[in-house]
């Protein structure tokens, strides 16, 4: 299962995708965690004190042997250059398994049974000529060519805000966890993100955070309705990991959360048939609107319609 944490800046979206993973881990469940917001605050809400998460290979600065591996000899993609974030794999392609040995799994960095990615922060050579989504492009071509298998789960981090939307990322994943305080303007976001998502049959579940009351889960109810799965309160736990302090246990309402979280990512119903036409569909898309231009070469071209994601 893929699944993304989204939400406005400081709703606790990072907080919260650490602890899933946590969650995880403890089970002794497999997982690999992205941290694919521009803070790059995963690493050390995971344990990672800030030299060492520092010091995890950024996926964007790798992106060009991660192409060339992705590629395989495929027929369609003649070159890395003519590669992009949205290019799908066809026959020829090298596709990923979880944990696998390949030129992506090989930039994790091992944190208490957990394999963490980064896609790495801005740095100076970015400042003033690139976006961010020159970083997320190795996320999507990672999710788009990974094979997933049952019980393995994916976990991003991602950027916080509407600009998840600002490329085909959000259609990669099987759910998106949608961080919302109960506030008007984490409401707000909740609206944004399900009119952004609409025409997408993205599947987005709303997870509260800092609610302090019964009148915080009404407000979050009335506004999100059935969207709303579950909610964390307050949490010691929380605090004392936040200040580098371990050994103190999640209470059981903030760990019963987490379990209705699993419980309904292992819900989902695998669908690589929409996967791959979501995929498709954004490339079409990106190489109408500037890939084309940009690479000099018709990059629809790179579309295998006869193309099928192997069983895992």
């Amino acid at each position: 299962m893929k699944v993304a944490f989204v939400g406005k800046g400081g709703s606790g979206k990072t907080t919260l995708s650490s602890l899933f993973v946590r969650h995880l881990a403890g089970r002794g469940l497999p997982v690999v965690a992205i941290d694919a917001d521009i803070n790059q605050h995963l690493g050390v809400a995971l344990g990672l004190d800030e030299d060492r998460a520092a010091k995890v290979p950024a996926m964007g600065d790798h992106l060009p042997e991660i192409k060339e591996y992705l590629r395989g000899d495929n027929p369609r993609i003649p070159s890395t250059a003519q590669m992009v974030k949205t290019t799908p794999p066809g026959a020829g392609s090298r596709l990923l398994r979880f944990r696998g040995d390949d030129p992506v799994h090989h930039l994790g960095q091992e944190v208490d049974g957990v394999t963490l990615l980064a896609t790495g922060p801005f740095n100076d050579d970015d400042l003033g000529v690139a976006c961010y989504h020159s970083k997320t492009g190795a996320v999507e071509l990672y999710l788009n060519h990974l094979v997933d298998g049952p019980g393995e789960y994916v976990v991003v981090d991602m950027t916080a805000g509407a600009d998840t939307f600002a490329s085909g990322l959000f259609t990669r994943f099987d759910l998106m966890f949608l961080v919302a305080e109960p506030t008007r303007k984490g409401v707000g976001v909740y609206r944004q993100y399900v009119e952004y998502a609409r025409d997408y049959d993205v599947a987005i579940r709303v997870v509260g955070n800092k609610a302090q009351s019964a009148d915080d889960i009404a407000y979050l109810r009335e506004h999100t309705g059935d969207d709303l799965l579950t909610w964390l309160g307050q949490s010691a736990a929380v605090r004392a990991l936040e200040q580098g302090r371990d050994g103190v246990a999640l209470e059981d309402g903030n760990e019963e959360a987490l379990s209705r979280m699993l419980a309904e990512v292992d819900a989902r119903a695998k669908d690589w048939g929409k996967f791959h036409r979501q995929a498709v569909e954004f490339h079409v898309k990106n190489a109408r609107s500037w890939a084309n231009r940009a690479t000099g070469a018709d990059l629809e071209r790179q579309v295998d319609p006869a193309f099928r994601y192997p069983a895992a």
